[in-house]
């Protein structure tokens, strides 16, 4: 065949699945994102959008124009479309994430895309899609221990994200803004700054830690709590499905799950968020109006003007929280004093951890040049997070791998530098980069193994050589920590 004509045929293709993207409608209370055509700034933007996302359309839609049964809309009992099902797949892979108890991995999902799609679509419009059990693994906790993160599998994160997609609009309307975790246009950062404001406004607070929340929500309770939102019983039906769903167990064996949703769903954090909503955001402000909060999951921080009003306030916490059937931890839970240059007493707790930053007194250095210092009570990157960093920097950088290259070494980092930096540097950066001088030590050992130095100066000059040939190479250089 010429190659003009086959161009010519393949151009042909391309329109035909321009116009099959065109025809599938966008109804209403739907994600608008469209495929294959310009939309405008008021739809939905899918996060995290990579490159072989486009690859990935256009090998889905010429799949779809050769099936017959994708190429038209069919009548079904509930109301879910393609473009639902389709735009969660989009976010899905967007995040990657690991495979599930199938084994089945993103990529091993897209070789028959089409296929799976349409089974998603089709059984949840039907009713008759059962989510399959939660693979269990386990992750080291910063201050020790292990927590158990369910990964439902790649099909399944799909059609939590429908339901997800469909109620998140409806439940971002009633949402506290001291709420900020999981949520749309809200962040950690945003937590943390109205932390830090509201520690110079009150003297004291309730570091708040709920025992095993996610292990422990009641399912009774949690869909008593979605029907006050939704009346469409196909969210509920799906909801019941998935916190009931069975447990990978350390044996490999399965259990059912008779309380609490898996940390790692799509819909868990929506969910989660929604219990605390009634449990605890709605009761502050109709019994507690006067006592501000931040709450990031179920990580919680409330804020009161006298040690007397933070006990009694945490008494009371601790009995609205056995309405919900959840229990405050006994040791993590306490009450703190914001101690500053101008609350000077002394009491047995002065410092508390939110969000991986440790709020506690530090030394500033005054702004108008009598180098004097005071006290203020701030957030800095934790103690347990700067473990958490060293040890992952010696799991990659290790001095005796003198076969390594520094460059396979930065490629490994970098990722990890850039995001360690950008969330721990936005208070009191100086607390942060600091930590990356023990990367530079670590760099210089590996200097010296490589090219047997054993002199200081001379391993010192061959460090300070490959930095003035290669300045960029590691992200922290960039930032000027190079000593």
């Amino acid at each position: 065949m010429p190659k003009a004509l086959q161009e010519s045929k393949e151009t042909v293709q391309r329109k035909r699945y321009s116009s099959y993207c065109n025809s599938i409608p966008a109804k209403s209370g739907e994600a608008t994102r469209s495929v294959g055509r310009s939309h405008s700034s008021a739809e939905v933007p899918v996060m995290g959008m990579e490159r072989r996302a486009s690859v990935i359309q256009s090998i889905y839609f010429e799949t779809t124009l050769k099936r017959r049964m994708m190429t038209k809309e069919m009548t079904k009992s509930l109301p879910i479309s393609k473009r639902m099902v389709y735009n969660s797949y989009l976010k899905v892979i967007a995040k990657d994430g690991s495979a599930g108890i199938d084994k089945q991995s993103i990529e091993m999902f897209n070789a028959n895309l089409s296929d799976n799609l349409y089974k998603i679509w089709n059984r949840m419009t039907s009713g008759s899609y059962f989510p399959p059990p939660v693979r269990t693994v386990f992750i080291p906790k910063k201050q020790g221990g292990t927590r158990p993160l369910g990964i439902p599998t790649v099909s399944d994160r799909i059609a939590q994200g429908v339901v997800k997609d469909y109620l998140e609009p409806s439940l971002e309307t009633i949402f506290h803004s001291s709420s900020f975790g999981y949520r749309p246009g809200k962040s950690a950062h945003d937590a943390l700054r109205q932390c830090q404001d509201n520690c110079i406004k009150f003297a004291w607070v309730i570091d708040v830690d709920i025992k095993g929340f996610f292990d422990n929500i009641s399912h009774a309770l949690m869909l008593q709590l979605l029907k006050q939102h939704t009346q469409e019983n196909w969210v509920l039906m799906y909801a019941e499905r998935w916190l009931k769903a069975g447990v990978e167990q350390e044996d490999g064996g399965i259990a059912a799950r008779t309380k609490g949703t898996p940390q790692g769903g799509v819909i868990s954090p929506l969910l989660a968020n929604l219990y605390l909503h009634h449990c605890f955001d709605k009761w502050m402000d109709e019994v507690n109006p006067q006592n501000p909060f931040e709450r990031y999951a179920d990580d919680i921080v409330i804020h009161c003007h006298s040690q007397q009003e933070a006990e009694g306030l945490l008494s009371q916490l601790e009995t609205r929280m056995q309405v919900f059937e959840l229990t405050l931890h006994p040791e993590k839970t306490k009450v703190v004093y914001c101690k500053n240059y101008q609350r000077t007493e002394t009491h047995e707790q002065e410092s508390f951890t939110f969000l991986s930053y440790d709020f506690q007194p530090r030394r500033k250095w005054d702004s108008f040049g009598r180098k004097k210092t005071y006290m203020i009570f701030a957030g800095a990157i934790s103690n347990k997070a700067k473990t958490s960093i060293r040890e992952k920097i010696r799991a990659i950088l290790i001095p005796r791998w003198s076969e390594q290259t520094l460059e396979g070494f930065a490629e490994l980092l970098n990722p990890k530098l850039r995001g360690w930096i950008n969330y721990y540097s936005k208070f009191y950066r100086s607390q942060m980069l600091k930590l990356f001088f023990y990367l530079n030590e670590r760099i210089k050992k590996w200097i010296a193994n490589k090219y047997k130095l054993r002199a200081k100066t001379r391993i010192a000059a061959k460090y300070q050589a490959i930095q003035a040939e290669q300045p960029e190479l590691f992200y922290h250089w960039q930032l000027g920590i190079k000593a």
